[in-house]
Formats: C-alpha cells, structure tokens, sequence
C-alpha cells in the first residue's frame, strides 16, 4: 500500500496523550493524512479520570495553568465549548511550620465535566487506534512500519513517525537510531502513586487543594470542588485524590496497593482527613521526571522521526500540548503536503 494518496504524507503518531493529540490535530489541519496509536482504551495519557458508580476522580493531572499564546488560543476554544472551566479551589501548603494558605495568583483550569474532556473532544477527528501497543517501528526505503501486541504489523505504510510516549517506552522502540535513544535514556521517569478515596459526607477542612512538602503525600485534593463533578443523587458526597511523592513512590513502586494505600490515608489523617468509605489505588509507573529537558522536541530529518512530550518541555499538561504543537509546525514546514 503506497504511503499517501496523490502526495499527501502519511503520518503515524504513537501515543493519545496530550503531546500527541495536540502534534496529530494540528498536523490533520495542514492536510496529513495521521493515524494515532494508543495502548489504553481511550485517550487523554495522564490527564485521565477515574469514574465508577456515582463517582469520578481526576487521578493524574489535576489541573492546568496557561502562560504561552498558542496555548491561550486553544484553552480559549475550549472555554467556549464548554469543555474546561477555573477552578477556584481553596489552595493551602503543608510544611513543618503546619498548614497554611498559599499565596497564588494563577488561574488553574480543568476539564469539565472531567479532565478527560478537552483530549477526547480533540481525538473526535482523528483515526485513533485504541488498545494498540507499539512493540516495533521499522523505517526501510523510507517508509515506516509499526508492529502492535495485538494486531501485529500494521497494514498502512507511513512517510514519518512521532513517538508521543514517555521517555522509557521510547527509548525501548529508538535501538536503530542511537541519538535519539541516547536522548530518551537520559531521562529519568518516576512513578506516582495516587488513591481515590469516596466519602457519603463532606469533610471539615479549609482546603480544596493542598501542596504538601512533609511525609509520603506530595497533593491533596477534594476532587469534587471542582467544576461539575458530582452525580446528583449519587451516596457518595464527596471524592479526594491523594497523590504520594515522586522519591516515596520510587521507594515503594512495587508495594502491595493496599499497603500503599494505608501508608498515604495515614499520612492524610495527619492532615484532618479521614478514612474513606470506599477507596481505589492506582500506580502511574511514569509520572513526572527528576530532571525535565527543556529543548520542546527532537526531529530527525533524515528519517522523518519526532520525539514530543512533557519530559522533552519542562512538564505541566500545557508543556505536553505545546512540545506536540512545536513539532508539527516544524515538520509542517518542512513538507507542506500536496492535494
């Protein structure tokens, strides 16, 4: 099968994050033909969203902020969809000094009704292949193969590839190009785990939010104080997301959930909080990095191969969405398609 008809170029992005979302959509605009590879069952990476009966919980990214232009133009779009709102949640930090309020003058937005919404409303337009786990990408004669788990090698033929993923799972696919995989491996991931606690009350404490700098927890929020969360008639009244710390996870990134998930409620109840009704635990194998990159991207013009994501950017959701939006405009430029 030829790699695009009548000129157009044919692009695999692999990963449904933000990075890639945000590569794939402004890439399709252009006039590319992009097929987006994803190993879970929806997009959204780890601006993700945990729901269960009468309940939901923002379990990854907890909210955005917003400070580059291109960015700006885009949560603006958002705004008027309906699809992200302020939160304005009471922000306090933890320290050995106690627990203050912290002084903040930033806007923080999440998705509405949950986090998930803006990547999937951007994934409507394009050819997503869910449940897709890349194990191979091979380049020869200057085209592009991919190899999934499931389904084997794909049928498509691709002009170029990006490889939207956190820096592990790159540089397990980059072995033919030493570069490139010599600049994924100098990346360090860390895990994060997170608990979602479900309440049939509502809490007695004066933060929404809250920065904590002692003990395993690094985040404590009332998920529910934000935007449109809450199913009404629902017996849970209330939902808070725990997050450990980046050393506490890595310390304990192969613990037993449930002893993780004493150890973090714990250390909650050393805060005001309480033990859940009910509870779910969840390990973000690669949540943030100890040290980010801060080039926004990798391109290979010689074999038309881009690296985008957070941990090439600084992180932060608006660090994945631009490090995706700066690799298409380059590659966009760099082949403007034919119709």
């Amino acid at each position: 099968m030829e790699a695009g008809v009548g000129g157009v170029k044919n692009i695999a992005v692999i990963g449904a994050g933000m990075a890639g979302l945000a590569c794939s959509q402004a890439l399709q605009q252009a006039g590319f033909l992009v097929t987006v590879f994803e190993k879970s069952r929806g997009p959204s990476g780890r601006v993700s969203t945990r729901q269960g009966e009468g309940w939901q919980c923002d379990h990854g990214a907890q909210y955005f902020t917003v400070s580059q232009p291109a960015f700006e133009a885009q949560v603006q779009k958002w705004l008027q969809l309906g699809l992200v709102a302020e939160w304005q949640g009471r922000l306090y930090e933890a320290d050995h000094s106690g627990i203050n309020p912290k002084q903040s003058d930033k806007k923080r937005y999440v998705g509405v009704p949950r986090n998930t919404c803006p990547a999937r409303q951007m994934a409507q337009s394009l050819t997503v292949e869910l449940e897709q786990t890349v194990q191979e990408i091979t380049f020869a004669e200057g085209k592009w193969r991919v190899k999934t788990k499931e389904h084997g090698v794909y049928p498509q033929v691709f002009d170029k590839v990006v490889l939207a993923i956190p820096a592990p799972q790159a540089q397990a696919l980059l072995g033919f190009n030493l570069e490139m995989q010599t600049l994924a491996a100098s990346v360090k991931m860390r895990g994060c785990w997170a608990l979602m606690g479900r309440y049939a009350h509502t809490l007695d404490l004066p933060f929404d939010g809250l920065f904590v700098n002692i003990g395993p927890l690094s985040w404590v929020a009332r998920d529910s104080s934000k935007p449109g969360r809450l199913h009404e008639g629902s017996v849970v009244k209330e939902v808070w997301v725990l997050h450990a710390s980046a050393e506490w996870s890595e310390a304990n990134i192969e613990g037993a959930p449930e002893d993780v998930a004493l150890e973090l409620l714990a250390a909650f109840k050393a805060l005001g909080g309480e033990v859940p009704m009910e509870h779910s635990v969840h390990r973000w194998r690669y949540a943030d990095c100890a040290q980010y990159l801060h080039q926004g991207y990798a391109w290979d013009a010689a074999q038309q191969l881009g690296l985008c994501g957070d941990w090439l950017n600084g992180g932060k959701v608006e660090s994945a969405w631009m490090s995706g939006y700066q690799l298409a405009r380059e590659m966009i430029q760099a082949c403007e398609p034919c119709y």
